[in-house]
């Protein structure tokens, strides 16, 4: 599946280009991802649970493909270890095993994806 994901992210690289905003990467994806038949969940809320306590602050995964694989979305000049830490959280959080980070800001997709597996 996560060929799939990634085949689809390239399509919209390659249609757009690097130099715009996530959430024009993102509705684009998401577009994409439907188009080829996956179930997608865009902007899944992700409450942090502390002991009993459950927060609400706001966090939001990008997409979810599948209820399996978070795409977390950037357009950003590198990726960093938090950017990674931040897409290992959510999953830890969610439970899920796999995530794409994919930063759009690169002359080539290839060079812009990490897989993160929990």
């Amino acid at each position: 599946m996560s060929n799939k994901i990634i085949g689809c992210a390239i399509e919209v690289h390659k249609q757009l280009g690097p130099g715009l905003l996530e959430s024009a990467y993102q509705a684009c994806l998401f577009y994409e991802l439907k188009q080829s038949g996956l179930l997608v969940g865009k902007e899944i809320p992700m409450p942090v649970v502390y002991k009993e306590v459950k927060l609400d602050h706001g966090y939001r995964m990008d997409l979810l493909v599948e209820n399996k694989v978070v795409i977390e979305i950037k357009t950003v000049e590198a990726l960093t270890d938090v950017h990674t830490a931040q897409v290992l959280t959510y999953l830890k959080l969610g439970n899920f095993k796999l995530g794409l980070l994919i930063n759009f800001h690169v002359s080539m997709l290839k060079h812009g994806i990490r897989r993160v597996i929990n």
